[in-house]
């Protein structure tokens, strides 16, 4: 939790992110994540200073509960000094003991975003989903709350001024913004109207428009000129290295191998090209929904649906 120390902004942990959407969708299925359709409305998790603390605590804990159906999930909430947001005992169950750091006796409005993240931990140790690492895991937890409905919370919880800042979680603003969009994008949601902070919503605008660059990456039609045009140079070179291979281009389905026109995170571009056959290439690109890694044959246009998340990509390799 940062309050009053600097914010960090950007896309640090993007591909964490990227693979926690991912881990989600390879772990609950479609089905399960399309029932995530409605996110968790600000009436339910509404906190007024004249509630009782522990009651209102324990109602918007209930909600979360809900919310992740965990019918039989019973979450206690107490309050306590500590330099973490938060902190939850992943027991055996059906109780958990949430913690709240002190500074929610009077900052009640952020209690459900705080919940969010600890009921979350809930759900995904019931499901036994985790990354190695601490760091890790709760840039999993932050995602897979905000991916699955309850975590535009975290992202209205960030604020900052000229005296104080305030933000929860491990995501960056912009980061959160970025999962946010890509839910929206999925079930056609405006998270916007939910934003009581302005910093929130310039977060969301921020993170949209790079969840839009996933939409307009090469080999999708939706490329721009740009994207389209370094495409054709390094699938020209990458057919080039073929032939003049007989084994195959070498390292070219290895992402960042530093092989010219095999492409990949560390060449800068999304896709790899890989030999297929005499002759022939496959091109392989993340898909902008799930982010599962999707193999084409490099031969115009192409119609693609990712087996994962079931998206339908139209293609030009």
């Amino acid at each position: 939790m940062a309050n009053g120390g600097p914010v960090e902004h950007g896309y640090p942990h993007l591909d964490t992110v990227r693979a926690s959407i991912t881990a989600l969708y390879k772990r609950l299925s479609y089905d399960t994540i399309q029932t995530f359709a409605t996110s968790v409305a600000p009436v339910d998790v509404a906190f007024c200073d004249t509630d009782d603390l522990h009651l209102g605590a324990q109602r918007v804990a209930r909600e979360l509960v809900r919310h992740y159906r965990l019918p039989e999930a019973r979450v206690i909430v107490g309050f306590r000094e500590m330099t973490h947001a938060a902190n939850v005992e992943l027991a055996a169950g059906p109780e958990y003991f949430v913690e709240l750091n002190d500074r929610f006796r009077t900052h009640r409005r952020d209690i459900g975003a705080a919940l969010a993240h600890e009921v979350m931990h809930v759900y995904l140790h019931r499901l036994g989903l985790s990354f190695p690492g601490t760091r890790e895991n709760e840039i999993l937890t932050d995602t897979a709350t905000t991916y699955l409905g309850a975590g535009w919370l975290l992202l209205d919880a960030y604020r900052e001024d000229a005296a104080s800042s305030q933000k929860l979680g491990y995501l960056t603003p912009e980061e959160f913004g970025y999962v946010l969009a890509k839910r929206a994008q999925l079930f056609g949601e405006d998270p916007s109207v939910w934003f009581t902070s302005p910093q929130a919503y310039s977060a969301y605008v921020e993170g949209r428009a790079r969840a839009l660059r996933d939409e307009r990456q090469p080999p999708l039609t939706a490329a721009g000129w740009a994207g389209r045009r370094r495409y054709a140079r390094d699938r020209r070179h990458a057919r080039d290295l073929r032939s003049a291979s007989p084994v195959g281009v070498p390292g070219a389905g290895v992402p960042g191998s530093g092989v010219p026109g095999s492409g990949g995170p560390g060449s800068g571009v999304p896709y790899v090209f890989t030999p297929e056959g005499r002759g022939a290439l496959r091109v392989s690109f993340p898909c902008p929904t799930c982010q599962q890694r999707i193999r084409v044959p490099v031969r115009g246009r192409v119609r693609a649906r990712c087996g994962l998340c079931r998206t339908v990509l139209e293609c030009d390799t």
